[in-house]
């Protein structure tokens, strides 16, 4: 099975767990959240019902960025999971526009004492979801899927988000029971707080993803060894330029070298095969794009 493959699988599988996790964690706070008049509970129930839209997103955009090139999208089709990231960023945005909007109007509702049942269900669902957040983070950044750490950051809002249900539902408990009625509305500011939390995530996350999107080139300082590499294949004389971009999980590059003007040009074109193959031995190199250039006397040497 080729490296390929084998991201694709883990990915397919982390996606498939984050779907199968969210959806029970979803009917247990949603059904809990009911039985113990819990507002917060219910806001969390909705963001954990959001990951499984948001994991169903990277799962397809995976699928999608595992296509090979074809006449349209000759250079793969490693930019679909930039694309799944920013849709599940928008995703959270609008949860996040939800829960503000219920927590805002209950402050002018009456409002009832949570059960103590809720602050079992929250305990269990941040257990579980620091869990979620720390494999799926691990394994995204071990095969560099922009879309499954995305994913991974939403579980760990959920922690964030189910701290302030905790908290919140905490102080409307203790206020019910010291007879303090603003401790009561403890309930309402924690769903509040997780909406802010899930619209100043979304907000990140969505920005690094199109940004990655739109044709993200790598620093200087992350391609000193691609670029020294190229420089050391023989007849090369000089990096006229150099630009590695990154299209979703791998890099293309573009490169242009300074050969002797005086070689034939079947020798030139060898010697930019041999740069193209050396480059794509660097970990994620996905293609290499070779210009050759004449070399002229007095040009800065790179390397």
């Amino acid at each position: 099975m080729s490296e390929a493959d084998v991201r694709y699988q883990k990915v397919r599988f982390a996606a498939w767990v984050g779907i199968i996790g969210n959806i029970i964690l979803a009917v247990i706070k949603a059904v809990i959240g009911v039985m113990a008049n819990s507002r917060a509970l219910v806001a969390d129930a909705v963001h954990s019902a959001s990951d499984v839209v948001g994991s169903v997103v990277v799962l397809i955009g995976v699928r999608a960025a595992k296509l090979p090139p074809d006449r349209d999208h000759p250079y793969g089709h490693g930019k679909a999971e930039s694309v799944a990231a920013i849709i599940v960023a928008v995703l959270l945005f609008i949860v996040g526009f939800e829960i503000a909007l219920g927590a805002f109007k209950s402050f002018f509702e009456p409002v009832q004492v949570p059960k103590v049942i809720a602050i079992y269900a929250v305990i269990f669902s941040i257990v579980v979801k620091e869990l979620m957040f720390r494999y799926k983070y691990n394994l995204g950044k071990k095969y560099k899927s922009e879309a499954l750490m995305t994913d991974a950051w939403h579980h760990r809002s959920d922690v964030f988000s189910s701290l302030a249900a905790l908290v919140g539902i905490g102080a409307a408990l203790l206020g019910g029971y010291l007879n303090i009625s603003w401790l009561v509305y403890g309930d309402a500011l924690a769903s509040l707080f997780v909406a802010v939390l899930i619209g100043e995530m979304a907000w990140s996350l969505g920005k690094q993803s199109i940004h990655n999107a739109l044709d993200h080139v790598l620093h200087e300082e992350d391609t000193v060894d691609m670029v020294q590499a190229a420089h050391e294949v023989e007849g090369v004389l000089n990096i006229d330029e150099f630009f590695a971009r990154e299209h979703g999980h791998y890099v293309i590059i573009d490169i242009k070298v300074a050969v002797d003007p005086f070689i034939t040009v079947e020798e030139g074109h060898a010697i930019g095969k041999r740069v193209k193959e050396r480059l794509l031995q660097e970990k994620h190199v996905h293609d290499v794009l070779v210009h050759i250039n004449p070399y002229k006397e007095g040009e800065k040497k790179e390397g």
